[in-house]
């Protein structure tokens, strides 16, 4: 853009700054006076309809007194109508008396067992009814019985009566009554005449304050509905009561005591309502609803009896309406007046840029690589300073342009080749493949993509240092080139010990066979000063345009196939398929799901027994994880586990299972003679950090007020295939702390046996699968039972897992293995419900 044309939008940018200001402070004066008015109607309105409420209130509780007068009397003429036995009176006669006494039905309410039940009534819901789970009315009708005066507060009390307050009855939800009890003890029977409906909601249709609230909607402009909340209830699921069966919201805890309540935000609305009942003062807001900007407005009101709390919407895009006419006046004027400002601008802006054009001139010569030429300007202000300058920059640049020429090449090789192994780096593959494609599509060939990722990298990184590992990352890169050594392949170096492959026009067959041929080369051994390594790969193949033809698609393809690889041993090549992209977007959702949980303590604790099945004793729990999500129900552990391994989740998720399981065993065994032992899983990970495993587990056992003695680390023959002289220095400190060791599912592991003696080892758990493969006439037994006897002649514990037949516990205990654990007495099970079935029962 032009000076010229900057001067002029400067000018015409700084009076619109100072126009729009002004009409800012307008509209948001115009706003201020709209909500002030919009504020005092709705405390008109308040305040209408709180008289309406109170004055309906008095009125109703006279109604309701002066009813249950009536009701007396009705039941004294019912009394002088009926025999004193209930045994001699009909569901008939009863009807006959409601309809001469002018009340909708008559119950009798006779002593049972346990219980005071309606023996006789008008109304079918009533009969064989019981009211023991009534509350305060069963406690009145037992002080009718025993001829005391009724002694609850709520009601109304008179000689040898009491009348219930108006509610729903808890027989027959459909309706609302008002009820009277009668005793005077020269029957055998409560008589119980009530009124039913529109005989006692009347008053209340009539004079209450929904008609005013009514009258403010449809008359007043923006009032859109009045609702009066009750506070106790509003946006709670715990109000509902259940009695005789039949679920119902008591009158009282009503959410909604008058008004509609069309335009819903429950959630939004209940934080409101409780948060202006505490500070005692209105709280408003506006969100769109029902398709239109509402404003909401809570105001509370508290008296000696009750609080309640008024709320009060109001179409707030009547404001807006108002506003945006109020802003279209002001914008016509801001347009007129920059089109003013901009003309005169321009003028002005003419007589300071005809000697900026003369530099730019020189400067475009310049740009196209022409130097030496220089500005003749006599000036002494700031032009011709800045000609000067020109002239000086049009020298530097003709040195710098040579210089630049020479380091171009380096700075090229540095951009697109890896520094250790001078390979292609990911760009230049990236840039590469993209002109491949082009070649690709014309020639219609295939272009193979080889994802490399170097197998137990880490470890020789972790145990000989980075330059051992930096040596071996040169060496393997010299296997691989060597391999694939082609004028249509490049070999490049994705970072670490990952390596991409690019072959061009190779189909699928040969790819593989060179994927296979660098998987061979890669394992031979590697001479590295006094240390001989060994490490395999593990690759991923994607073909274009077969997968994708997409160049990041197809590195991310041949990814994903990589670590398909990986996850079935590693030390092969994989090609991809459409299945390994679910999987990982599967992968992704569960590891994303499982992070929250673990951020948010879900993770569930489920117990399982240790018996001793001689004894039938309760030995002590194996603590296992259990997760269920919202949206994927529960989530199998041999699922998230693994997971959680791979992404370095499993060091929290153990954390907190350790400490919900420690801490409940401590509850348990509080009161228990016979203390619980407690066995955890743990992985192999947790001994990839051996300094700290011995402290951190010591510190939560002792946080929790477990014993070591009681608890018992298990672990799998495969955490003894890393690190193993630091595993089994952590294992022995871990023993001796006073904790045992456990090798779970035992048997079906690839290490050596020799372990058994060497390693700080307290039981061996034989392998389901083992117990299970066990007949009825003890047929394929022979494994359990060798194991057993190997377990004894080490002076070892043994202890069965998977047991769930009676011929299985039987033959483990003819065997002298007593201690077992399986379905056949009980699945993991939640906390609660394991406290139910053994430490409430067994001691």
């Amino acid at each position: 853009m032009s000076i010229k044309k900057k001067i002029s939008l400067t000018f015409t940018l700084l009076v619109m700054v100072i126009l729009i200001l002004n009409n800012y402070l307008q509209y948001m004066h115009s706003k201020d006076q709209l909500l002030d008015s919009i504020e005092r109607e709705i405390n008109l309105v308040t305040e209408e309809v709180t008289f309406q409420i109170e004055n309906a209130q008095k009125g109703a509780l006279y109604v309701e007194n002066m009813i249950g007068r009536e009701l007396r009397t009705a039941s004294i003429a019912a009394l002088n109508s009926l025999p004193p036995r209930h045994e001699d009176i009909t569901n008939e006669q009863l009807v006959q008396i409601a309809k001469e006494l002018n009340v909708s039905h008559i119950t009798l309410f006779a002593k049972a067992e346990d219980d005071i039940v309606g023996v006789k009534s008008t109304d079918s819901h009533e009969i064989g009814i019981g009211t023991k789970e009534w509350g305060y009315w069963y406690t009145a009708f037992e002080q009718l019985f025993a001829l005391e005066p009724v002694t609850v507060e709520e009601g109304l009390t008179l000689p040898n009566y009491w009348s219930g307050p108006i509610e729903i009855a808890s027989s027959n939800p459909d309706h609302t009554d008002k009820w009277g009890y009668y005793y005077d003890g020269t029957t055998n029977y409560i008589i119980n005449p009530y009124m039913r409906d529109k005989e006692v909601l009347e008053y209340e249709e009539k004079f209450g304050p929904v008609k005013v609230m009514n009258r403010f909607t449809s008359k007043l402009d923006g009032i859109l509905e009045i609702t009066v909340f009750n506070p106790e209830t509003f946006g709670k699921a715990d109000a509902t009561v259940t009695i005789n069966g039949n679920k119902f919201i008591k009158i009282s805890d009503e959410p909604i005591w008058y008004g509609s309540y069309e335009y819903e935000n429950t959630a939004t609305d209940r934080d409101y309502i409780q948060k202006t009942l505490k500070t005692g003062k209105s709280e408003q807001y506006t969100e769109p609803l029902q398709g239109k900007d509402v404003q909401k407005t809570f105001i509370p009101v508290k008296d000696n009896e009750q609080s309640y709390v008024i709320g009060i919407a109001y179409d707030y895009g009547l404001v807006q309406q108002q506003l945006t006419h109020d802003l279209m006046d002001h914008i016509g004027l801001l347009l007129l007046s920059m089109v003013i400002v901009f003309i005169a601008s321009s003028i002005y802006s003419r007589t300071i840029t005809k000697p900026i054009s003369y530099v730019v001139a020189q400067v475009n010569e310049i740009a196209k690589g022409n130097f030496g030429k220089r500005l003749k300007m006599q000036r002494t202000d700031e032009f011709g300073v800045l000609a000067e300058n020109v002239n000086a920059l049009s020298e530097s640049l003709k040195i710098y342009t040579d210089d630049l020429v020479k380091s171009k090449k380096i700075i090229e090789f540095q951009a697109y080749h890896d520094p250790l192994t001078s390979l292609p780096n990911r760009r230049f593959i990236k840039e590469k493949v993209m002109v491949l494609e082009q070649t690709a599509k014309e020639l219609n060939q295939p272009i193979s993509i080889i994802f490399l990722d170097v197998d137990r990298f880490k470890h020789v990184n972790d145990t000989l240092g980075h330059n051992i590992g930096d040596e071996l990352i040169v060496e393997i890169s010299k296997r691989v080139l060597a391999c694939v050594q082609t004028e249509k392949s490049i070999v490049a170096r994705q970072g670490g010990d990952e390596f991409i492959i690019l072959l061009e026009n190779h189909n699928e067959r040969d790819t593989m066979k060179i994927a296979e041929a660098i998987v061979e080369t890669v394992k031979q051994p590697y001479k590295m000063g006094d240390h001989e390594l060994y490490v395999s790969a593990s690759c991923g193949i994607s073909m274009y345009p077969e997968h994708s033809q997409d160049v990041e698609t197809l590195i991310m393809y041949a990814d994903m196939a990589m670590y398909e690889a990986k996850n079935l041993g590693g030390n092969k090549a994989v090609r991809y398929n459409e299945k390994m992209n679910d999987q990982n977007k599967e992968r992704a959702q569960i590891e994303s799901k499982l992070r929250k949980a673990i951020e948010d303590n879900m993770l569930e604790v489920y117990y399982q027994p240790k018996i001793n099945a001689k004894t039938n004793e309760l030995k002590g729990v194996e603590a296992l994880v259990r997760w269920k999500d919202a949206e994927l129900g529960f989530v199998s552990p041999a699922l998230f586990i693994p997971i959680a391994e791979d992404t370095g989740l499993i060091q929290p998720l153990w954390e907190q299972i350790m400490e919900k399981s420690c801490k409940q065993v401590a509850t348990w065994n509080k009161n228990r003679e016979a203390k619980l032992a407690l066995s955890v899983n743990f992985s192999a990970r947790q001994f990839q950090d051996t300094p700290n495993i011995v402290e951190k587990v010591t510190s939560i056992l002792h946080n929790c007020g477990l014993s070591p003695k009681l608890f018992e680390i298990e672990i799998t023959e495969s955490v003894l295939m890393y690190n193993t002289n630091e595993t089994i220095q952590a294992l022995i400190s871990l023993q001796s702390a006073g904790m045992k060791i456990a090798i779970d599912d035992f048997g079906t592991g690839y290490s050596s046996m020799s372990y058994l003696t060497s390693l700080p080892i307290n039981t061996l758990k034989i392998d389901q699968s083992f117990i299970q493969d066990i007949t009825e006439e003890y047929q394929n037994s022979e494994i359990a039972s060798a194991i057993i006897n190997l377990v004894k002649s080490l002076q070892l514990e043994v202890i069965a897992e998977g047991v769930e037949k009676e011929h299985q516990k039987q033959y483990l205990l003819d065997h002298n293995c007593e201690n077992m654990q399986g379905f056949y007495f009980s699945k993991p099970i939640p906390a609660n419900l394991f406290e139910k079935q053994y430490i409430n029962r067994i001691e």
